[in-house]
């Protein structure tokens, strides 16, 4: 081995050379002053007069030390990748679950859409049936079912009020607007005493259950404040 063959491999190793046991110590007599890499490898210069026995020791340490440095920069690099394999599995966990969560409320807005939609349009339906079968307020025929006699009052009582109004109707008359009481001579609807009071309404009272909803309707509403005032005062004492 040549000296300057000696002295690249030793710049390339001086670490190494260094942790054997300072070989430029041994081979110049020093008894271990420190240098930095660049004089350790100048000093190496004489490597080839050290003992093949020596020299074989030198570079088993360069080659072990360099093996060292590779498996460290391997391990370092195969946390590096397992590390950023984590972090893009977890990116891609995160992105599923948001598109999910999405579709699943897009499907439950989409379904109460729909469902608002049919709601809507059976009401509908409900009432242009009730208004197929139901007369106009105010117009007069020779008959009306319960189903239009109701159809009618729903038109002119409060939403709020108007299971209290129907409450006293059923008691009162069945929602027969010609219904009398044979003893006392109620008559209509609300069984009123005399009937002829509806007059101050209408003079067809006999036989306009629009006309007698309309007395119905202010009676409560001047004696009791509403109809569900109305109903609470028939519920205690059963007339009103």
């Amino acid at each position: 081995m040549s000296r300057i063959s000696v002295r690249g491999f030793a710049v390339a190793s001086a670490t190494a050379v260094t942790a054997v046991g300072s070989v430029v110590g041994v081979a110049s007599g020093s008894t271990g002053q420190s240098h930095d890499a660049e004089a350790t490898a100048a000093g190496t210069t004489l490597l080839a007069d050290l003992p093949v026995g020596q020299q074989a020791q030198v570079q088993t340490a360069s080659l072990t030390q360099q093996a060292s440095v590779q498996a460290i920069a391997a391990d370092a690099g195969a946390k590096k990748d397992a590390e950023e394999a984590a972090r893009k599995a977890a990116a891609e966990t995160a992105v599923a679950k948001k598109e999910r969560a999405e579709k699943a409320q897009k499907a439950a807005e989409e379904a109460k859409k729909r469902a608002e939609e049919e709601a809507a349009a059976s009401r509908a339906a409900q009432r242009e049936a009730a208004s197929a079968s139901a007369p106009a307020v105010g117009a007069v025929q020779g008959s009306y079912s319960i189903g239009q006699i109701q159809s009618l009052a729903r038109g002119m009582v409060p939403s709020g009020q108007w299971q209290c109004f129907s409450n006293i109707v059923n008691h009162e008359s069945s929602w027969n607007y010609r219904a009398v009481n044979p003893s006392s001579g109620a008559y209509g609807l609300f069984q009123a005493l005399p009937g002829s009071k509806m007059s101050s309404v209408g003079s067809d009272w006999q036989t306009n259950p629009v006309t007698q909803i309309k007395w119905g309707l202010n009676y409560m509403n001047g004696r009791y404040g509403s109809p569900c005032g109305a109903w609470s005062f028939w519920q205690a004492n059963h007339w009103y």
